[in-house]
């Protein structure tokens, strides 16, 4: 690994030593604030650097929505043919210039950093100089404290090595607990802004499902994983989650997905300044539909003693109603049966109202 990213260690130390050199001149060289701002300022040449990839991962992602239910229609349609069903994602992607590994670039952009980083600190923690940071530098960096904790130590580092260093147990666990906190935290609010504001809400699809599940699951990870970093790579990741909020915050108040919370908002904000350009048919419907709304008259609720004198109703009425109910067959009288009354039809077992059965020969 060591020899793989050997060059990139010596980048990001010559850029952490150009910010050292330029804070020098306002902090103590030796001091948490030089060395701990040189780290946020390599995150933010990072972040500008990848302004370029955020954006086409914004527009991944949006294109990634307006194809979910034509995603779901393949799936269904092809869905005993996995080989046609690729097929035909891949025909999709290629003729809406969509590609799906997009909205992972800046991520996969700033891996190697991160973990350059992680290996420069982690070179300065064990005493051993790496890339352009020399013997002098080094001691420095070691001797470099962020409220109380180095910058080299780990939550999980014993407390003799955390006392070599010149600091204390319990306040290494105390910054390193509130800065992971914090990163989750972060983290956890960017992925919410992203699906209670820039979502389009008519659209139920299987993506908003996973950026829901995402938006738990970042921050559990980041919380797992933290305990294993060193205070400089929490400063870096705190930071670039901060960055990343902010700037997602300006994408979308200026650029919001069409059908989301955040595009309402932007049209009423440029409806209120008179930069909004509408429609006339669409302006008028919309204000006859707010006058019948207005005009609609809702029923009135009737008191209890109304209700319950609607619901009885008067004698003669309801004897009336029990006559009506009556089976017809009731009310008509019954016909005679010939020879005699119906207890003698009954035991001759003569049919009512027909032929009748001819008698058995035995019997006269």
């Amino acid at each position: 690994m060591d020899t793989i990213l050997g060059p990139l260690y010596t980048a990001v130390s010559w850029i952490i030593v150009q910010f050292h050199s330029l804070y020098s001149l306002v902090f103590d060289e030796d001091s948490g604030w030089a060395w701990g701002l040189s780290i946020v300022s390599l995150v933010v040449l990072i972040r500008i650097c990848l302004i370029p990839l955020f954006v086409k991962q914004i527009k991944a992602t949006r294109n990634m929505q307006a194809l979910q239910p034509k995603m779901k229609a393949i799936q269904e349609r092809y869905k005993s043919d996995k080989q046609r069903q690729s097929e035909e994602m891949m025909k999709l992607y290629k003729e809406t210039g969509t590609n799906p590994l997009s909205s992972c670039l800046p991520i996969l952009a700033q891996s190697p950093f991160f973990i350059s980083l992680y290996q420069v600190l982690n070179h300065i923690a064990q005493g051993k100089t790496v890339g352009v940071i020399d013997k002098s530098l080094l001691d420095s960096a070691r001797s470099a404290h962020i409220f109380g904790a180095p910058l080299s130590v780990k939550f999980m580092d014993s407390a003799s090595k955390v006392e070599k260093l010149g600091a204390t147990l319990t306040d290494v666990r105390v910054v390193t607990v509130i800065m992971i906190v914090l990163m989750s935290l972060s983290q956890f609010y960017t992925q919410r802004q992203l699906m209670t504001k820039n979502v389009d809400l008519t659209v139920k699809t299987p993506f908003m499902q996973q950026q829901k599940m995402l938006m738990y699951v970042f921050p559990v990870m980041f919380a797992v994983f933290g305990i294993n970093f060193p205070v400089g790579v929490l400063v870096y990741w705190l930071t670039t989650n901060v960055w990343t909020l902010g700037q997602q915050m300006f994408v979308i108040r200026r650029n919001p997905t069409p059908g989301s919370i955040a595009f309402t908002q932007r049209q009423d904000r440029l409806r209120a300044k008179g930069k909004l350009k509408e429609d006339p048919a669409e302006v008028e419907s919309k204000k006859a539909a707010e006058v019948a709304r207005a005009n609609r008259q809702q029923p009135k609720r009737q008191p209890k003693a109304k209700r319950q004198l609607a619901g009885t109703t008067p004698p003669a009425e309801a004897g009336k109603t029990s006559l009506e109910k009556q089976k017809p067959e009731d009310a008509k009288p019954k016909p005679k049966q010939a020879g005699g009354g119906s207890a003698r039809s009954a035991k001759s077992g003569q049919r009512k109202g027909g032929p009748q059965r001819p008698k058995h020969p035995t019997k006269k």
